[in-house]
């Protein structure tokens, strides 16, 4: 069996474990968490999931497989290497399966139509990939904005248990309340813990994304003037900002 498949068992088990656990007079980080209750198995699971698709996606958003350093040149050259036909360009953009050849794609086969028409159809390209990029992020905003909220129901949670132990136990035991809602605040204080730095890395990708896409605009820039040049035309406009 693999350690992936034990974490569920492992969660589900945290609140037995903190029933068990003896008292010592003196709490630890890790005998909070069991005392969270079956709320921190949510919790744990967006930990989990938050640290792998960072994981993935940093590994997934290197500029270095997103935009190869030789691709603008390559293709260049296999533009002019082929005057009467772009198909070798064609085919050398679709065996690179990246963002960026799949928008250079779509500009080389509605060339035929006119820049004006390859310009639009890399606009287009670009608004659908740089759609797909910030998509593959979606998962670490909704872990963001909902570990604080699991946090706080499982302080209501808590607090309401607290408050029923207090009025079971009767008068004078504020000891016993106070207890029950320090515990019961751990739950929040973890949603915090964990959406704060998923925030922090949700926003750095985005940033990243941004910054592939004004790399990704300026090619098609040079590209479309080279193409302009190659057909002897007058060099395209700049394309104002189009895959921003």
């Amino acid at each position: 069996m693999k350690l992936i498949h034990l974490i569920p068992i492992y969660l589900l088990a945290l609140p037995a474990f903190a029933q068990e656990a003896p008292s010592t007079g003196e709490e630890t980080m890790l005998s909070l968490i069991l005392k969270g209750g079956y709320v921190m198995i949510p919790l744990g699971a967006a930990s989990f999931l938050a640290l792998a698709i960072t994981f993935e996606r940093t590994f997934g958003l290197r500029k270095k497989k997103l935009i190869p350093p030789e691709f603008l040149p390559t293709l260049k050259n296999t533009v002019d290497s082929d005057e009467q036909s772009l198909d070798g360009a064609v085919r050398y953009c679709e065996s690179l399966k990246t963002p960026v050849a799949n928008i250079f794609r779509s500009g080389l086969v509605n060339l035929e139509r006119g820049l004006d028409a390859a310009e639009k159809a890399i606009e287009d390209a670009g608004a659908r990939e740089m759609y797909k990029l910030k998509r593959s992020l979606r998962g670490l905003s909704v872990i963001a904005s909902v570990a604080p909220l699991l946090g706080l129901l499982g302080t209501v949670y808590g607090m309401i248990s607290a408050f029923q132990a207090a009025s079971t136990a009767g008068m004078g035991k504020a000891d016993t309340l106070a207890n029950g809602i320090y515990e019961a605040l751990v739950t929040t204080a973890t949603g915090l813990t964990i959406a704060v730095p998923v925030l922090l890395i949700y926003q750095m990708f985005l940033s990243k994304v941004d910054g592939i896409v004004d790399d990704i605009d300026e090619m098609g820039i040079d590209f479309l003037q080279h193409l302009a040049k190659r057909n002897s035309a007058v060099p395209v406009a700049t394309l104002e900002g189009n895959l921003t």
